[in-house]
């Protein structure tokens, strides 16, 4: 017999798809009390919240974060960098499968570089950390650069304070590259790490000295593939590094060998990272540069919000649209533009 469809009075005999169920709205508790249970679905929701542009988000994402606080600062914060292609996504999954055998919890901040014509961006990292992106003992946050210096999100600080209450003691941050502006993320983490590959003497010509002022360990990353030229590029480090003016004179920064596939040196690193913050424990500077980071966070807040907020105002916007419009055909100098704007709040 052949069947026929039964259609429900009201409706088509087409099947039609379900609309997709909205999510429940978390109250402020809702989310503090998950990210203090470990809860990863309500930990990634909380991020988000801290990353939206909109005001009543913004609002949201301050109480949390108030509430959070006491439950912060008690992870290793790791800034990793590198040169293009150099391996920096396999080492942090070699690096953070190590750690998390060893019984430590692993917050990995991925940030993408971000589209400056489209605003979008890769998020390719969580794919190419195929093994640590299903590790219980592990989180992976790919987040767009937006467009800020250096390739770090505004709201990483903030995102490393959820994945701390929510009980990682590790958090690796990369960043998009050394090719820009590093210091934010130096700003922002315990020990800074800067990954080059073999063949230092045309990394040396590339790389900028900012850079290598800042780091506390140089790692020449695929030493396995060509032993001899990691050795030259460590040695051409270590000249480097004698010259420049460390970050810390506690703590004089060095360079060696490692490699993300065989796992040679990784236990080292380890060593150093923990060796630095000994060191910078007892002698009171890591209190200090806690301290130092929490005070450029504010300045950095204070100034993305000053010129957020500024740039809404209904008696800005219209003039602005004039003045960048003659910036941009030439009959307005920038410097006379942006003293006009500032006339206005005079």
């Amino acid at each position: 017999m052949k069947e026929t469809l039964r259609t429900i009075p009201g409706t088509s005999s087409t099947t039609s798809p379900r609309p997709r169920a909205k999510r429940r709205v978390l109250s402020t508790d809702d989310i503090v009390e998950g990210i203090l249970a470990g809860n990863r679905t309500i930990l990634s929701r909380a991020i988000t919240l801290v990353e939206s542009r909109k005001a009543e988000h913004f609002v949201q994402a301050q109480q949390v974060l108030e509430q959070l606080m006491p439950h912060t600062g008690g992870s290793r914060r790791i800034g990793i960098t590198g040169v293009p292609g150099v391996g920096k996504s396999t080492f942090i999954e070699a690096f953070g499968t190590k750690l998390t055998r060893e019984g430590h919890k692993v917050a990995v901040l991925a940030v993408d570089p971000t589209s400056a014509r489209s605003g979008g961006s890769i998020l390719g990292d969580k794919t190419r950390m195929n093994d640590l992106s299903i590790d219980p003992n592990a989180y992976i946050r790919p987040s767009p650069s937006s467009g800020y210096l250096g390739g770090v999100n505004r709201m990483t600080r903030e995102t490393i304070l959820l994945c701390e209450a929510a009980g990682f003691d590790v958090v690796l941050v990369e960043t998009v590259g050394a090719g820009q502006s590093e210091t934010m993320v130096s700003q922002m983490t315990d020990f800074f790490l800067v990954l080059m590959l073999p063949g230092a003497g045309d990394e040396l010509q590339g790389i900028k000295k900012g850079v290598l002022e800042i780091a506390d360990l140089i790692a020449v990353n695929k030493s396995d593939a060509d032993p001899a030229k990691a050795r030259e590029a460590k040695r051409e480090y270590s000249s480097a590094l004698r010259i420049l003016q460390p970050s810390s004179h506690l703590w004089r920064p060095q360079s060696m060998m490692v490699s993300s596939l065989t796992r040679e040196g990784l236990d080292e690193v380890w060593d150093l990272i923990k060796q630095h913050r000994q060191i910078m424990e007892k002698e009171g500077e890591f209190a200090a540069k806690r301290a130092r980071q929490q005070h450029d966070w504010m300045w950095t807040m204070l100034r993305d919000r000053l010129l957020e907020t500024f740039t809404r105002r209904e008696d800005v916007k219209s003039r602005l649209k004039t003045l960048e419009s003659g910036v941009l055909d030439g009959t307005i100098n920038p410097t006379s533009a942006v003293e006009e704007l500032l006339t206005i709040i005079s």
